[in-house]
């Protein structure tokens, strides 16, 4: 028997909501399906910490959005123009984000976060993950300061409420098998292993990337990248992407590189922890240093702010002999570290009275890390530190750091093993300026929209933080509408 609907939205993260909440506004009939359990749906989105990137002059311009907080009136939040944000994309991608697309994004973000707010998604200034108190002032850096209430819980809790009380009907456990571009629509199975036939008049694609499954990971992305830690949902396997491309969809963005980071080595390789969520990430790496097995450390941990490295370093670790490393901290910098991240447990480290006492019970190499740590201490150049800004306070060796170093000598010492957690690929399908489908050719494919991490084109080797979130949602709202429009002309 074949349903019909005006929508059907495949994947239930932040770009399906916001493409079926779009859809709802055109008065179309909307269908949601959820590859995962109602117990553990939500797709990636479910497991971020909620932060959305957007562009405004000042945060003033956004105040009444923001939950009441009492440090507000401390706090030093700078503008982040339009402008500010299309750079910090050309110069984080290298140049390699598609400018069209780019476009889109920045100067729908904050009127989508405002859209969303209508939802009844709620927001709030990330003090304990954006802010470091400088000279009696909170200050925010990074172009990223504000996120969701209860972050990524908290955004799929009340996406599904508002879609809920708009009349969209959600199923789970629904896998999609089939993409039918002649007649439209899809065909999925349920979780007892029946088929059915949806027939609608547009397909909205937004069930993510390809991150979750090792054999298509090492196709695309290389040797050793079986080995990543999946950071979030285990049900983003590539399947419904490689259903779009067999159908004529056309590929695009960077399909060799991704979002990766510093995640918690001990964590489970194959799907995110429901409960930790973002709490398994190891993002204070700025303020230590980090090494490998051998002692030797490999990346500028203070190239620039976290938001604009994060996504990158998970690469370097997993380079790495075992692709483990470790982040160093001492009893100087410890306390600055982010609580929710490195008082949370279980957590892969330890701590100890002497370096060579850690070393050991790391599994470092003692006689190395004693060398990289005096080499280090002794080339610091003697710069105030603060880590609210770019301090200047450099070590001079090489790998140099160029912010934030601190001589690591003062006992006790704490360090975490890491390894690399891959969070989602940055190849995807080729889209228009209203997230239709394009194919081969070109051409547009009638009836088929994409969002979220199936478009690509956007982020190629790294991205600036927060602006995924922001994707899914200015996507998943312009795919909705495209896709709903044909009802509210009839």
């Amino acid at each position: 028997m074949t349903e019909q609907f005006d929508v059907v939205v495949v994947g239930g993260g932040n770009a399906g909501f916001s493409a079926a909440h779009s859809a709802v506004e055109q008065g179309a009939r909307v269908l949601l399906l959820e590859k995962a359990s109602a117990e553990a749906a939500g797709g990636n989105s479910f497991y971020t910490a909620g932060a959305f990137r957007f562009a405004f002059d000042s945060i003033d311009d956004v105040a009444d959005l923001l939950e009441p907080d009492e440090r507000y009136a401390d706090s030093v939040v700078p503008a982040y123009p339009e402008s500010a944000f299309e750079d910090d994309m050309r110069r984080i991608t290298g140049g390699r984000c598609d400018p069209a697309l780019t476009k889109v994004l920045v100067s729908r973000s904050t009127d989508t976060v405002r859209w969303l707010a209508g939802k009844g998604i709620r927001w709030r200034l990330l003090y304990e993950r954006q802010a470091y108190l400088s000279g009696g002032k909170w200050v925010f850096s990074g172009g990223l300061f504000v996120g969701t209430v209860d972050g990524g819980k908290g955004l799929i809790a009340r996406h599904t409420e508002a879609a809920l009380r708009e009349g969209v009907e959600i199923r789970y456990g629904a896998e999609v098998t089939e993409l039918h571009l002649s007649d439209r629509g899809v065909t999925y199975r349920d979780a007892a292993g029946a088929e059915h036939r949806i027939q609608a008049g547009a397909v909205v694609l937004s069930a993510g990337g390809f991150e979750a499954d090792p054999k298509r990971r090492a196709k695309h992305l290389g040797e050793g990248w079986d080995r990543a830690l999946v950071r979030g949902t285990p049900t983003n396997t590539g399947d419904v992407l490689d259903l779009a491309l067999a159908a004529g969809a056309a590929p695009h963005g960077d399909w060799g590189s991704c979002h990766s980071v510093a995640w918690d080595a001990e964590a489970s390789p194959t799907g995110g922890n429901r409960e930790l969520t973002n709490q398994l990430t190891r993002q204070s790496y700025p303020i230590g240093i980090v090494v490998n097995a051998d002692g030797e450390r490999f990346v500028d941990e203070g190239a620039d702010f976290r938001n604009y490295t994060y996504a990158k370093y998970g690469q370097d670790i997993l380079r790495q002999p075992g692709g483990r490393a470790f982040q160093l901290f001492d009893a100087k910098t410890r306390p600055l570290l982010r609580k929710e991240e490195y008082d949370s447990r279980p957590i892969a480290g330890a701590r100890a009275d002497s370096l060579p006492e850690l070393a050991e019970r790391l599994g470092i190499d003692v006689e190395g890390l004693r060398r990289t740590v005096s080499e280090f201490n002794e080339s610091i150049v003697d710069n105030p530190f603060d880590p609210a800004v770019k301090d200047g306070r450099a070590a001079r060796v090489s790998p140099p750091k160029s912010n934030w170093a601190q001589a690591l000598d003062t006992a006790p010492y704490y360090g975490y093993a890491v390894g690399c957690g891959i969070t989602f690929t940055f190849g995807g399908l080729r889209v228009d300026e209203s997230a239709q489908v394009l194919d081969t050719d070109g051409k547009p494919i009638d009836g088929l929209y994409a969002a979220g991490e199936l478009v690509g084109g956007l982020f190629s080797g790294n991205y600036p933080g927060g602006s995924g979130l922001t994707s899914g949602a200015v996507f998943g709202r312009l795919a909705g509408a495209s896709a709903g429009a044909p009802v509210r002309g009839s």
